[in-house]
């Protein structure tokens, strides 16, 4: 099987260091950007196979980035895991509206993330 890439994206340097250690360990290409705003840009280019997003970011928040990525027809296709400190039901309801697949709640157990992962890509 090809090595699949991830993109994570998230503002904080100690989150993005410790998901692109994580990843890479397991065995995944990864690519990190700090904004919502940055993940446009280079997704097209990217074609990650899989997205872990924040929610909690200056500029465009992981909601609206999430939204604007699995609505366009280019990248509809790339699942999207939201990756936030925001722990209310209601937080998850709307990060599964706006297109994401699933949605753990930080701290993030890395088991459980890398299951997560594993399930999205074979499915």
């Amino acid at each position: 099987m090809a090595v699949k890439k991830i993109m994570v994206v998230d503002d904080s340097p100690t989150q993005r260091y410790f998901m692109m250690d994580l990843l890479t360990k397991n065995g995944f290409n990864v690519v990190a950007v700090e904004t919502g705003e940055e993940a446009l840009a280079k997704v097209k280019q990217e074609m990650p196979d899989l997205i872990v997003m924040d929610v909690v970011m200056p500029g465009q928040n992981g909601f609206q980035t999430t939204r604007a990525i699995t609505k366009d027809p280019e990248t509809e296709n790339i699942p999207v895991i939201m990756c936030t400190s925001k722990s209310q039901e209601t937080d998850k309801i709307w990060g599964l509206r706006q297109g994401a697949r699933d949605y753990l709640v930080k701290p993030v157990e890395p088991d459980e993330l890398i299951k997560k992962i594993k399930t999205l890509l074979a499915s």
